[in-house]
């Protein structure tokens, strides 16, 4: 082979080698560690923010996902699951990325607008159609001969919600916390079964039918009437009295700098508060951040009162501590297998 030929092979092999990171790059690869109800969400987010991504920066990007009770995939993630972003249930949940293993700084929710919660929920009642019970507000559940479904407060986020939900219902309208006490005693004795997660409660409820009420998610009830026969064998009950849910979002700074991925995941999250993803989020029945769009599908949610944690509880860590930590509240009122 001559010297010229040889030296245009070399040129040709050094070309192709040099474009092969380029195509590399092209190509990038999230995990988003989230809670149990969100899953249909995400696969129809997943999809609409590639596309933004491609059209913005050229580059095919792909998302997991991993999903199960909130408390529990927070502790996967501390153990070692690789996680780039998580979607969790509760702020409380996001603190043990910090608390355990410093995966996220202390300041975590003040990167992204609203404390970092690009949508909201609230807890409702699914009951079966015609509402045999006839349950229309929360004393209703906690009659004799009512059963109840909805998860285990240990390891699901929405879990915690609901029985946050109970209780400041009861101190509203009883007055003190040894009536909230009582009253949410007398709700965990209804319950039939304490899955994990939301979505097993919803299985629970919806397929093995169990129970006379499921305690979840707005956004799951919904999802349930979708999936499982609508009006003709559930229906929803809104309360009079709820909290507002606010699942918050965070990038996993250790994960994302060890992957590479920190630029792309940041802008995974904050495309959640554009106009196109709040839409998506409200056609799922999640509460939309953006006053235009919330007003847009506004007639789909119910307007009930609501109250924060904050306002109620004096913040997620002291909730946590008090009613769900080893020897709080819940472990009081509530024994396994009794």
């Amino acid at each position: 082979m001559s010297f010229l030929k040889s030296t245009a092979l070399f040129t040709t092999l050094m070309i192709l080698i040099a474009l092969q990171p380029d195509s590399a790059k092209a190509e990038v690869t999230l995990l988003n560690v989230s809670y149990d109800p969100t899953r249909e969400l995400y696969q129809d987010y997943n999809a609409l923010f590639a596309k933004y991504w491609k059209s913005k920066t050229g580059e095919d990007v792909t998302i997991q996902q991993s999903h199960g009770g909130s408390g529990k995939q927070a502790r996967a993630v501390v153990d070692g699951l690789e996680g780039d972003v998580v979607t969790l249930a509760l702020a409380y949940d996001v603190d043990q990325l910090y608390d355990k293993a410093k995966l996220v700084p202390k300041s975590w929710q003040g990167r992204l607008p609203q404390n970092s919660s690009p949508y909201t929920s609230t807890i409702v009642f699914l009951v079966r159609a015609g509402n045999p019970k006839n349950i229309k507000d929360w004393d209703d559940v906690v009659k004799n001969g009512v059963s109840i479904v909805t998860p285990n407060p240990k390891t699901s986020g929405g879990a915690r919600w609901v029985y946050l939900a109970a209780w400041g219902y009861a101190l509203k309208k009883y007055g003190s916390e040894e009536k909230a006490q009582e009253f949410v005693g007398k709700l965990y004795k209804n319950t039939a079964v304490l899955d994990t997660g939301a979505r097993g409660a919803s299985v629970s409820f919806a397929e093995r039918e169990i129970g006379d009420v499921l305690l979840t998610w707005e956004n799951e009830g919904f999802l349930i009437l979708k999936e499982y026969g609508g009006n003709e064998k559930f229906q929803i009950v809104t309360p009079s009295v709820s909290i507002l849910a606010e699942p918050p979002v965070t990038v996993v700074d250790k994960v994302v700098k060890r992957h590479g991925t920190e630029k792309v995941a940041t802008e995974y999250l904050k495309y959640l508060y554009s106009k196109e993803a709040q839409e998506l989020a409200a056609k799922h029945h999640y509460r939309p951040r953006d006053a235009e769009v919330l007003a847009k599908y506004g007639k789909q949610f119910a307007n009930l009162e609501l109250f924060t944690v904050d306002a109620l509880f004096g913040g997620w860590k002291e909730a946590q501590e008090k009613h769900f930590a080893d020897g709080g509240v819940f472990d009081k009122i509530y024994t396994p297998g009794r």
